[in-house]
């Protein structure tokens, strides 16, 4: 069997409502599990916010688009997603009228654009700016100002943890982190040149080195890095520095998470095991029904067949695959 160093598939995702989204390329998919039980699967593509341009291609540039990009259709997937669990009855509000009548046929994406933007901002207040005014608290007792950045570094990491924390704890969460899961034992699956079935699925790992958590927690990290060797003095410089730096951390987060995803030299599995390690509170075992609602959000997008001949050197059987989906046990 001919085997190729690198196993990368390209293909990545998210969890949604009841669902999983699977992007590769520029095209990308959404299967959701309709409350009658039935899969319901959505094919479109997505072109980046800056379709076409060479930034895209530039390392520590094309990390803050591909961000922005992950954002926008996030929202966009997770809308689609949830339209199936509306409450029909639920009665249009005066808010909404006048919304809709602005608006008009370009409410919806208005709406979400709003609410990432507002996702977005909130993320900064509590992850860099709420750190910052935590730390200062101590600055009349602490004169050490790279002691002071290292304390603030700890809060910052220490205030991400407690949030993953306390939203696994929900109860609606804990089904999303359950897609979580098998939208990663998918991807594992097929990365460790697996045919991609329900049995072989639910037996690959449900941790992933480029998972959106380990980004986050890369993001953390980076900026600890950043703040404490760029400084100034000004209080309100200190704020705005913060701001302005995200795209930097983001840049720079990104470069490393790809590496992590191409490569598995001990290097990166040592910077990888903190990410790893926090994937335990944000992914769950998933249940055999949420694993086909992520095969069919994968299949919709991607060639594995093609994928593991290609890089693997074998070819799957479909009768093999038959063979694999009955039940032990034959006709008894």
């Amino acid at each position: 069997m001919r085997k190729k160093h690198n196993r990368y598939s390209g293909i990545g995702g998210q969890a949604v409502l009841e669902g999983i989204m699977m992007k590769n390329g520029e095209q990308y998919a959404v299967a959701v599990r309709k409350p009658d039980g039935e899969i319901e699967v959505e094919v479109d593509t997505y072109h980046s916010v800056i379709h076409g341009s060479r930034l895209l291609k530039v390392p520590f540039v094309r990390g803050v688009f591909n961000f922005v990009d992950s954002l926008v259709l996030g929202m966009k997937s997770l809308n689609f997603s949830s339209a199936f669990y509306e409450d029909g009855e639920a009665q249009e509000t005066m808010a909404d009228k006048a919304f809709n009548k602005i608006f008009k046929d370009k409410a919806e994406k208005v709406f979400s654009a709003i609410v990432t933007i507002f996702s977005l901002v909130l993320a900064v207040g509590i992850f860099m700016v709420l750190p910052y005014f935590l730390t200062a608290q101590f600055q009349d007792y602490i004169r050490n100002a790279s002691l002071m950045a290292i304390i603030e570094g700890v809060v910052r990491i220490l205030i991400f943890i407690l949030y993953v924390l306390a939203i696994s704890l929900m109860k609606d969460i804990r089904r999303v982190y359950m897609y979580h899961g098998a939208e990663h034992k998918c991807i594992d699956c097929i990365e460790k040149g697996r045919p991609l079935t329900v049995r072989n699925v639910m037996r690959s790992s449900k941790q992933h080195k480029r998972c959106g958590t380990s980004f986050m927690l890369f993001v953390m990290f980076v900026s600890v890095i950043l703040f404490f060797f760029i400084r100034v003095e000004n209080p309100v410089y200190k704020v705005l520095l913060r701001i302005a730096l995200i795209p930097v951390i983001a840049g720079i987060s990104y470069e490393i998470i790809r590496l992590a995803g191409k490569s598995d030299n001990i290097l990166v599995r040592i910077i990888s095991a903190p990410g790893l390690m926090l994937q335990r509170l944000t992914t769950k075992e998933p249940d055999e029904s949420m694993v086909e609602v992520a095969i069919a959000a994968v299949e919709a997008v991607f060639d594995w067949k093609k994928y593991l001949y290609d890089t693997f050197g074998y070819e799957v059987d479909d009768s093999w695959l038959r063979d694999e989906a009955e039940p032990e046990g034959g006709d008894e």
